[in-house]
């Protein structure tokens, strides 16, 4: 039997597997492919250069063990990094990036270089008059990567915000942008990182601030004719956490301004932190040059948490507030509530404030009449997997044929019906309703959308089938 890099490198998996915990061998190593094998080098690909880096810091040790046990002392192990160039498309680059492909990070003018600057910096953020150029930070210490628990909803976003921590503006992952759904915990984890910054290099500057802020802060500038100074300002951040950035949607005066402090940031190995509802691919009305820079680093999504973080969470929540609540209760909470991390907490709250207000004890019945009145004045999300369960059902088909890669028309129509609806009804990213509908790309999902827009102002009977599957969802 001939030896290939698929057969060396299963062999290693099946090593590693057996040496390190199961949650870390699926989040680390599920996702490498094998790639070609020249003489004793293993050549494999690795989803971003953070994986890299992770990889070397953290398992080499056992990469170097199971490879030398299937090819000897002489092995080599050669990684493949995939990432995107400013221009979206994907690039293979071996060990290092190539200086030749950097390019972009220098050729950008920035309209105020820091070597001219100016002892009567304005502060955007202190009562104008009073000379003070002291930042705040804006951040809340409550918010800490010890009561962000991980799961597997959180992993990746986790793990890079603790590796920013440790090293801001000194790894591949700038910006890490971390996007979600609401109350998923993306300004938590923002804070955190900031927070842990402070912690560990208390002579950099650290600035949290929203995009709306970000924003009002900007007009201001222009009414005052102060621009170049609110630029400078922002040049001199050495950590920039910005939160909602998707609010800076069709404001080009601000998006401009922040493409020049963006750049100056980087350049000069500052970190910058994102935070969005949406991937940049499904970002609408944000400049090309800008969302291309939001993919130079990590784009990391935060996910619906799964049942046993959402029970760990309470759980955790209840000990930081001196609070004993049983198991069966917690887990039914749990079970039930299952949008976002902040529904949760909220839920366990009216939960406790009823049973001390009304001077009830906490029971299987208190708890159904708490979650029954929460979730019904909620707006339940629909999964995508329900969505794919009612389009099947209504063209009497099953999944598998849905999904299928197919290019009869009927079946073609209603994978697109459920990629609409998966759009329209849940906050999952265009790329992640593609990846769950048949493995398809954002733009599969994006050109769906298009098509069910223009069939259903056009087609009658596709529109009564946009309307039939509707209410159905709507239920």
């Amino acid at each position: 039997m001939s030896i290939t890099a698929q057969s060396v490198w299963n062999n290693c998996l099946e090593f590693i597997k057996d040496n390190i915990q199961p949650q870390a061998y699926k989040t680390w190593f599920e996702p490498i492919v094998a790639v070609k094998l020249t003489d004793n080098a293993l050549s494999i690909q690795v989803p971003s250069k953070f994986f890299y880096e992770w990889l070397e810091e953290h398992y080499v040790k056992i990469l170097k063990v199971s490879l030398t046990k299937e090819l000897g002392e002489n092995a080599k192990l050669v990684y493949i990094i995939k990432m995107e160039n400013t221009y979206g498309n994907k690039i293979p680059f071996t060990e290092k990036i190539p200086s030749a492909n950097r390019t972009a990070l220098k050729s950008q003018d920035v309209d105020v270089p820091l070597n001219n600057k100016n002892p009567e910096l304005r502060n955007p953020f202190v009562i104008p008059g009073i000379r003070n150029v002291k930042i705040e930070s804006q951040l809340n210490p409550n918010y800490s990567f010890e009561n962000f628990l991980e799961g597997d909803s959180n992993r990746l976003a986790r793990s890079a915000g603790l590796a920013v921590a440790a090293k801001p503006g000194g790894t591949s992952f700038n910006p890490l942008l971390i996007f979600g759904g609401v109350g998923l915990g993306k300004t938590h984890l923002a804070h955190a990182i900031g927070v842990d910054i402070k912690d560990k290099y208390p002579e950099k500057t650290v600035l949290y601030i929203s995009a709306e802020k970000f924003t009002q802060q900007y007009i201001d500038a222009v009414k005052k004719n102060n621009r170049n100074d609110f630029i400078h300002f922002y040049q001199i951040i050495d950590v920039l956490i910005i939160d909602d950035v998707q609010f800076l949607s069709g404001k080009t005066g601000t998006q401009d301004v922040f493409f020049h402090i963006f750049n100056h940031l980087h350049q000069n190995g500052k970190q910058v932190i994102l935070t969005s509802d949406k991937a940049p691919v499904d970002m609408q009305d944000i400049e090309q040059r800008l969302l291309s820079r939001f993919k130079w680093g990590l784009s990391a999504e935060l996910q619906n948490p799964d049942f046993e973080t959402r029970v760990s969470i309470l759980k955790n929540k209840l000990y930081r507030d001196g609070v004993e609540m049983p198991d069966d209760i917690v887990e039914y909470v749990a079970k039930n509530i299952k949008t976002n991390v902040r529904e949760l907490e909220g839920a366990i709250i009216s939960l406790i404030a009823q049973s001390s207000f009304n001077k009830k004890e906490i029971t299987i019945d208190l708890a159904r009449i708490i979650v029954e009145k929460f979730v019904k004045n909620t707006k339940r999300e629909v999964s995508i997997d329900y969505i794919q369960k009612v389009v099947s059902d209504y063209f009497q088909m099953d999944i598998d044929t849905l999904q299928s890669k197919t290019r009869k028309r009927h079946i073609v129509q209603a994978r697109q019906l459920a990629m609409f609806f998966a759009k329209k009804f849940t906050k999952a990213s265009l790329a992640s309703i593609g990846s769950q509908i048949g493995k398809r790309d954002h733009a599969t999902v994006l050109h769906a959308c298009k098509t069910v827009d223009n069939l259903s102002s056009t087609d009658k009977q596709f529109r009564k089938y946009v309307e039939d599957i509707t209410k159905k969802l709507s239920i």
